[in-house]
């Protein structure tokens, strides 16, 4: 609405005549008049109808003279000077003032529907949600719309925060892992595996070169194989050393011992000469509960490995026959492994007796003395009268002698006794072995 703005001293306001000019406020009477005061603004001696709007009058425009008038209508003091009088309006009649101008009332506006702001990152279509709730007017959720809802492409439920982690599920990060990424999250809304891309030939050969091992890895390898295999060969090694051994050299020496009784029984073998690794004697030792062959000579694959005791009978190291009236009858065999005969004859003790079976006669002897330990080139234990055992003259004695410590050949241990007892076969088996 245009400004009220103050008049000149003349009374006039640019080329318009004063308010109180005679009809200046229009065609309408005053109310001392009996006439209803026109609207202020309108033009200045200009009749004005009253606003009929139900039978076409038109309207000027608000802001150009603020006054309603007919069409084709022009102002009664135009052209005419403001100075000169006017002509006195003529009296007509009084308006209706029970017709008035309707108010103005604000034109009403449905509500449009909420629509969520545009997501920035994805700018994709949308569904808005129905106004009755999740699930529509009753607010109830179909199953089968419900995981849509949550996995499909429209906007998350949630914040800001909550629409850019689903838009990186969507597209991923960084180029191909972005594509793998949202091709992951496909397959895993879509409840199916999705197919892998295609991989290039130079992609396909740097994965292939990655899965190789590497030399570090192949040596290693090796090495442990290696280890692992030494380990099984010892394993089984030991396993047949410490329980093999036994087993076979005592099923030999079993059946040397009852080829030889069967022999006396038919008396195919005589008193006299044995041939090495012939066996022409029986050894008990009832404390230990051995019963053992004795074979000629001291050889290891020929006598000793096969659970026998060996004479020592070759060379230097000859010692005398049990039936001989003075000597020294000496007596070696193993204490661990290939039968073990000699294995616990460190727990003799003085008194307890050794017997040697013959063909003919039962010899006894008293277990006298022992030496733990001696040097394997010590073999003045075999002399006659044996140095270190404690006999002093000539005698008929024994010595037994193996290796010590157990599971080692370092050192000897030896074993002397002197005999008691010689009993013929006729007269029965000796105290010792009865008791």
């Amino acid at each position: 609405m245009t400004a009220l703005r103050p008049e000149r001293e003349s009374g006039a306001s640019y080329g318009q005549e004063p308010y109180e000019a005679r009809g200046a406020l229009g065609d309408w009477p005053r109310a001392d008049q009996g006439q209803a005061q026109q609207p202020h603004g309108a033009d200045r001696g200009q009749p004005q109808a009253p606003y009929e709007a139900d039978h076409g009058r038109a309207r000027a425009p608000y802001g150009q003279g603020g006054a309603y008038r007919q069409p084709h209508e022009t102002p009664a003091h135009h052209g005419t000077s403001p100075h000169e009088p006017q002509p006195q309006p003529q009296p007509g009649p009084p308006p209706d003032l029970s017709r008035r101008e309707p108010s103005y009332e604000p034109p009403s506006y449905e509500p449009l529907p909420y629509e969520p702001p545009a997501d920035d990152e994805t700018v994709a279509l949308r569904v808005a949600e129905p106004q009755g709730g999740a699930g529509g007017p009753g607010g109830s959720v179909s199953a089968s719309a419900a995981p849509v809802a949550t996995a499909g492409a429209g906007p998350a439920s949630g914040g800001r925060a909550a629409r850019r982690k689903a838009a990186k599920r969507r597209h991923g990060r960084h180029g191909a892992g972005g594509r793998a990424g949202s091709a992951g999250a496909r397959s895993g809304d879509s409840g199916q595996e999705a197919p892998a891309a295609p991989l290039s030939r130079m992609e396909a050969r740097r994965q292939a070169r990655a899965r190789r091992p590497s030399p570090a890895v192949v040596a290693s390898r090796v090495i442990g194989e290696v280890f692992i295999t030494t380990g099984v060969l010892m394993l089984l090694f030991v396993t047949y050393q410490l329980w093999w051994t036994n087993v076979r050299a005592q099923a030999q020496a079993g059946k040397e011992a009852s080829d030889l009784q069967d022999d006396w029984a038919k008396g195919e073998r005589s008193p006299g000469a044995f041939e090495p690794g012939q066996g022409f004697a029986l050894l008990h030792i009832p404390r230990l509960d051995v019963v053992v062959p004795i074979a000629e000579g001291i050889d290891s694959k020929g006598v000793l490995d096969r659970g026998m005791v060996g004479h020592y009978a070759e060379g230097a190291l000859k010692t005398a026959m049990p039936d001989d009236k003075t000597g020294n009858f000496g007596l070696a065999g193993h204490r661990n492994t290939h039968g073990e005969p000699f294995r616990y004859i460190n727990r003799l003790e003085p008194g307890d007796p050794i017997v040697v079976e013959t063909q003919n006669k039962y010899f006894v002897y008293k277990m006298a003395s022992m030496l733990p330990v001696t040097s394997p080139s010590n073999v003045s234990v075999l002399d006659p009268v044996p140095r270190g055992s404690g006999f002093t003259g000539p005698g008929r004695y024994i010595t037994l002698t193996t290796c010590t410590p157990e599971f080692t050949s370092k050192y000897r241990l030896i074993v002397w006794g002197k005999m008691v007892e010689e009993r013929p076969r006729s007269k029965g088996k000796p105290d010792a072995l009865v008791n």
